[in-house]
């Protein structure tokens, strides 16, 4: 027979025959057990007992056991690594915690959980414990395939447009269910632009679920229609030809909230054979829009670090050049391809998985390829990726999963 509560006679040193009114056996009840064994795996709790656990190799689930009304656990974090791998809790069946039938843990290191079951309602509550997701919390980069430049004939190349870039990452996160199919698709870049008479090709689109990048607009070659810069993620920039000005294809297309590009920028074109391409469009700014001697530079790309290293998506392809004596447009953020500098000298390509735009051809010259896209995906390392093949790495707490080869197929979460 358990009791709680004791006369002074016991304490004074006197003979209790009774407690309460009852008599028999006593149980002293002297506070928690603790376990002197240290839990580094999976384990089921018992009432009343108190545990020291170390996640410092791996994440521990606790089963929590049969709910009786006013039962205490304790849970000390050993190695204060809570925050890396965390301390999962479940309840016996369908008994719950904190109300609900989910499971719930910790991620304060050196927490110390004390656990207490209330109720049939309520079920065991504690401080410093929340619910684990039903499933899975990530932040995701998608850019599409950039778009080759414009070819030079008779005039100057445009840049090719980048492809569009659409991220949440140190934003936001994106929730998704678990053992369900989700669509990637990584799209190429636009195809090197040969003969040169002829616009940039537009990049394809990459997409992750519901998320759609569009390929980058290819660059312009004249500007007669149908050959003027195309739109897409970002735009591709204008062909410079006699006196007309070929105008950059249009960014953002379709429109997306933030923004996934910019406009290409605008040709220039004289009597005097002065002739430059504008530049493609990048994912933080327009190309630039070409002078007298002075091809447009491509929009610049955005950093981002996503796989814990910062670096540059999309940026637009520079515009090609007339003369071999004046500048040629570069790409823009240094991952743009730059134009062609004069006769014979073709584009060149945008850099592969960085959705960057081709550089514009320049005189009678080929624009220059743009570069495939990319979807990367990071979401906590208590999670696993299968399906279409990526590579996978760990960053802190988390997973960081990157898909490169141009195609499509499905991914799960589990």
């Amino acid at each position: 027979m358990a009791l709680t509560k004791l006369t002074t006679n016991l304490i004074s040193g006197d003979i209790v025959t009774s407690v309460n009114g009852s008599s028999g056996a006593v149980t002293l009840e002297t506070g928690t057990d603790w376990q002197t064994a240290i839990q580094t795996s999976n384990f089921t709790a018992v009432a009343s007992k108190g545990y020291f656990v170390n996640t410092t190799s791996a994440e521990i689930t606790v089963t929590l056991p049969v709910g009786v009304v006013g039962t205490e656990i304790v849970i000390q974090d050993y190695a204060g690594t809570f925050a890396t791998n965390n301390i999962i809790l479940t309840a016996n069946g369908s008994e719950k915690i904190q109300g609900v039938t989910d499971d719930f843990k910790c991620s304060i290191n050196n927490a110390t959980i004390t656990l207490i079951y209330q109720d049939a309602t309520k079920g065991w509550t504690a401080a410093d414990i929340a619910v684990v997701p039903s499933g899975v919390l990530l932040s995701y980069l998608v850019v599409a395939g950039g778009a080759s430049g414009g070819g030079g004939a008779a005039g100057s190349g445009g840049g090719g447009g980048a492809g569009g870039y659409l991220s949440n990452y140190g934003t936001s996160t994106l929730s998704l269910l678990l053992a369900t199919n989700y669509l990637v698709t990584i799209g190429g870049g636009g195809a090197f632009q040969s003969p040169q008479y002829a616009r940039g090709n537009n990049g394809s689109n990459s997409v992750f679920s519901n998320i759609t990048s569009t390929g980058g607009g290819g660059g312009g070659y004249n500007t007669t229609s149908p050959n003027l810069a195309e739109p897409g993620g970002s735009g591709g920039g204008g062909a410079g030809i006699n006196n007309n000005q070929g105008s950059g294809g249009a960014g953002n297309t379709p429109s997306t909230t933030p923004s996934q590009g910019n406009t290409g920028g605008t040709g220039f074109g004289t009597t005097l054979h002065a002739w430059g391409g504008g530049g493609g469009g990048g994912a933080s700014t327009v190309g630039v829009t070409a002078a007298s001697n002075s091809p447009g530079n491509g929009g610049a790309g955005t950093s981002n670090a996503i796989t814990g290293t910062a670096l540059l998506y999309a940026g637009g392809g520079g515009g090609g050049s007339w003369t071999a004596g004046t500048s040629n447009g570069t790409g823009g953020s240094g991952i743009g391809g730059n134009g062609g500098k004069g006769a014979g000298s073709n584009g060149t390509s945008g850099s592969a998985n960085r959705g960057a735009g081709g550089g514009g051809g320049g005189q009678d010259s080929w624009g220059g390829a743009g570069g495939s896209g990319i979807v990367i995906l990071r979401y906590p390392n208590s999670f696993t990726i299968s399906g279409l093949s990526g590579t996978t790495t760990t960053v802190g707490t988390d997973k960081v999963t990157t898909f490169t080869t141009a195609g499509t197929g499905n991914i799960q979460f589990n």
